[in-house]
């Protein structure tokens, strides 16, 4: 069971208590994300996030590598579109410590030009070391192509321009905007009583400044682009994604593309993964994930292929989605794809960082949580045919953008 507490200053905490565990995991979640950002400015909120493990008032970036060390903690940070999470694991004894260090990172950071220009650099071999990994490269090049001329099309570490062009006047700018109450959670999970979690963040996240009047509520509506996207390349493999307009983070059918994409290309048992890599030997690595963000969402299928197997595999995953659109999915097939995703789920709910990531990422863009017996629930109750209705609502050609990286001159247009 979960707990939700609203302090005086508007911020919310999300407590999960956990009696059978020694550690407790923390997190602090901030609506500031490359969506929320200008094309002047991409990057920036990913730049942000790194500024804040560069020191504070009291403590230097060593001195707070130290402490978390000194207390067996772990710490780290990440940066989405949507939003930021910086997040720390401890054992129980040690949660106001954790507290102290989070909230002096957050309230305190010292941003200055030596460091930031430092970080800067940091960034700019980062996006190089990214442009050279064509398997991971190719997914942000099929979000550049599906939200062209929108701000989910922007790469959440920006691009050389942008990152050399923030100043440190931007960057307290961005922070004096999204790092307020409203725009902020803090979740917690593992060995701790509530009232007590409750009374020591008030405690330590009590000094917030007035809201910024800009606001991040009203957003621009992103209209799905059929887009074709080729960065010819001499590499070993063509790397492919493929990219459907799909569901939003709030839709009631979320937990059907859930299975959906499990059946489709979800893991090792499913449809890509048993015809292209086991039956046929086409590729190493072929595999579906879904994005959902606050109003769109993306379906996206990846292959990393031999030039010599570009075609057959094109013509093979289309024909796969195709035979979905059209009923071919079994009873067994869906069975299997329930009890696969209702283990990972209930499995999941081991770790307190799970649970902590599930309460802040779903209080913060959902602004609802579902328990887990309603989760069961909505996965229990879809049947085959829900799920070739999905399919067919997605898979359509005259819905999908493409994006390829490898040695051809051309992509690969579905027959």
């Amino acid at each position: 069971m979960f707990y939700k507490d609203i302090l005086n200053n508007g911020l919310r905490i999300l407590i999960e208590p956990m009696e059978n565990v020694r550690s407790i995991t923390v997190g602090v979640w901030i609506k500031s994300g490359s969506r929320f950002e200008s094309e002047k400015t991409q990057g920036i909120s990913h730049l942000l996030e790194h500024m804040l493990f560069k020191g504070t008032d009291k403590m230097s970036a060593r001195d707070i590598a130290e402490r978390v060390d000194s207390i067996g903690g772990h710490m780290n940070a990440f940066t989405s579109k949507e939003y930021t999470c910086i997040y720390l694991k401890v054992i129980d004894t040690h949660f106001d410590i954790a507290l102290d260090i989070l909230s002096d990172m957050y309230f305190n950071s010292k941003f200055t030009e030596e460091e930031l220009k430092k970080e800067k650099q940091v960034i700019l071999e980062e996006i190089k070391m990214y442009e050279d990994t064509p398997d991971e490269y190719v997914h942000d090049l099929v979000l550049e192509g599906s939200y062209e001329g929108h701000e989910l099309a922007h790469n959440i570490l920006g691009d050389r321009k942008s990152v050399n062009d923030i100043l440190l006047d931007d960057l307290n700018d961005h922070y004096n905007t999204y790092f307020t109450a409203d725009k902020t959670v803090v979740s917690v999970s593992g060995n701790i009583d509530r009232s007590q979690a409750v009374s020591s963040i008030a405690k330590y996240f009590n000094v917030f400044k007035e809201k910024n009047s800009q606001s991040n509520d009203s957003l621009s509506i992103p209209n799905f682009k059929q887009n074709n996207i080729l960065k010819t390349k001499d590499t070993e493999q063509i790397h492919k994604c493929i990219a459907f307009s799909s569901l939003h983070v709030n839709d009631e059918r979320l937990y059907q593309l859930n299975l959906l994409n499990n059946i489709i290309g979800g893991g090792m048992s499913s449809k890509l993964f048993q015809e292209l890599r086991e039956e046929r030997g086409l590729c190493y690595a072929v595999f579906s994930y879904y994005l959902n963000f606050l109003d769109s969402g993306l379906f996206i299928i990846y292959a990393g292929v031999a030039e010599d197997n570009y075609y057959e595999s094109c013509d093979l995953i289309w024909e796969i989605l195709n035979n979905v659109k059209n009923g071919d999915i079994t009873k067994e097939e869906l069975e299997r794809s329930k009890e696969q995703v209702k283990g990972n789920i209930l499995m999941g709910l081991e770790s307190t960082s799970n649970r902590m990531a599930r309460l802040g990422r779903d209080e913060l863009i959902k602004e609802k949580i579902l328990t887990t017996d309603e989760i069961i629930q909505k996965i229990d109750q879809t049947t085959e045919n829900d799920l070739v209705k999905l399919a067919d609502d997605i898979f359509n050609k005259d819905n999908m953008s493409n994006a390829v990286i490898g040695p051809v001159s051309e992509i690969y247009q579905l027959k």
